[in-house]
């Protein structure tokens, strides 16, 4: 995985930097698929904000946080985005498995 970390009107420290690797790395367990990863630090007045966008097979993951402490926004930031791929991962295992592509005159 290919992972891109901007920072606008932040300093980006070795400490964020690695916090974020941290957390986007745990990601893997659930979908080794994510191919590239573009996440934006951000600070709005007292308000930090983390962006990520993941591009994975057959889709394109987006998520955004807002904590008044930026390594609480990247673990936020983390979570949304465990719980958006465990989603496309059963909607996949889903549709692989034809749970909802047979209709009823198929039965006949």
């Amino acid at each position: 995985m290919q992972l891109d970390i901007t920072g606008h009107q932040i300093a980006l420290t070795d400490a964020l930097q690695q916090r974020v690797q941290d957390k986007m790395q745990k990601l893997k367990r659930h979908s080794d698929e994510i191919t590239h990863m573009h996440v934006v630090l951000n600070i709005e007045k007292h308000n930090h904000q983390a962006e990520a966008k993941a591009h994975i097979p057959g889709a394109e993951l987006f998520a955004l946080a807002e904590a008044d402490d930026m390594y609480a926004a990247i673990d936020l930031l983390s979570d949304k985005l465990d719980r958006q791929l465990l989603k496309h991962k059963e909607k996949n295992v889903a549709r692989h498995n034809g749970s909802h592509s047979r209709s009823a005159r198929h039965d006949i």
